[in-house]
């Protein structure tokens, strides 16, 4: 019987019986195999999205006079929006980009298909854009809604659109994802919609908060979230546009999530901490109107 003392090893015996020392020495272990590491296949795929990056951005300048005026105008002439306290929102946000170079995430509520150009409206004018066009913040359109044929396609490039999938294969939403993390790297602004897509509610729903808002912000160090509330007068519950002649309040708070926690637990805690802060800006709203 082995005991605690002898490692559970039997004692050999010679054909004499008497005792013979048994070797203490482990047993020769195979050598670990090395894979082949998988940096330089991800160093090749990251070149070849910040090329990507690189040429879409040079188009969305070179084009930036053509379908930067013409969003305005359609904006403004078109579909007739007031933005309230609209020259003080842009001092606002000049003032946020002047205190601090670090990168900056705008996040919003969202309740329309042209949620990202009222903002655009909301921050800043025509000219402002054209002079700082990195401040103009891309979007990741829903590419079912704005993808379907080659001149949306278009459109959608040149004015600074990463359409994803929601929804679709992880690989598709992991490869946005990095883009976003890659141009905010480079100090240029990103808008993203925390809770994925329009909210049939009509309210900013903290359970609807996607991670994937939390990923970017824990991964880009010193990173600020720039959180965005709108809502036209009228605007009850989640509609393709606002009301034509909408009136609509902008509230903008900047906030600079932490967190303690790591992996999955970490991307949570960021971005739930975000959908709060809309959500506090929500009540304001309300509690404002009664």
């Amino acid at each position: 019987m082995s005991s605690e003392m002898d490692g559970g090893q039997n004692p050999q015996t010679d054909r004499t019986g008497r005792v013979t020392p048994t070797s203490t020495q482990a047993p020769a272990t195979q050598a670990p195999v090395t894979q082949p590491s998988a940096t330089p296949a991800l160093a090749t795929r990251h070149s070849a999205m910040a090329r990507r990056h690189a040429r879409q951005r040079v188009a969305s300048m070179l084009a930036g006079p053509i379908w930067v005026y013409a969003s305005v105008l359609l904006m403004r002439f078109y579909f007739r929006y007031r933005i309230v306290n609209v020259a003080e929102l842009r001092k606002q946000y000049r003032r946020l980009r002047a205190q601090s170079d670090t990168p900056m995430l705008i996040c919003a509520n969202h309740l329309t298909l042209v949620d990202s150009f009222v903002i655009a409206l909301a921050l800043g004018s025509g000219s402002y854009w054209l002079r700082h066009p990195d401040e103009l913040p891309w979007n990741t359109p829903e590419s079912t809604n704005f993808g379907r044929t080659w001149f949306e396609r278009t459109l959608i490039f040149l004015a600074k659109c990463i359409p994803i999938t929601r929804g679709g294969a992880r690989e598709g939403v992991g490869e946005v994802l990095e883009r976003v993390k890659h141009l905010l790297g480079r100090g240029e602004t990103a808008l993203l919609f925390p809770e994925a897509g329009r909210s049939r509610s009509g309210r900013v729903e903290e359970a609807a908060a996607a991670w994937g808002v939390g990923r970017i912000v824990g991964a880009v160090p010193g990173c600020r979230v720039l959180c965005v509330y709108m809502r036209g007068r009228h605007q009850e519950t989640w509609s393709d546009f606002p009301m034509k002649g909408e009136l609509i309040d902008v509230e903008i708070v900047c906030i600079e999530p932490k967190s303690d926690a790591k992996g999955a637990r970490r991307s949570r805690d960021l971005a739930q901490q975000i959908v709060r802060q809309l959500i506090r800006m929500e009540e304001g709203y309300f509690d404002a109107r009664q």
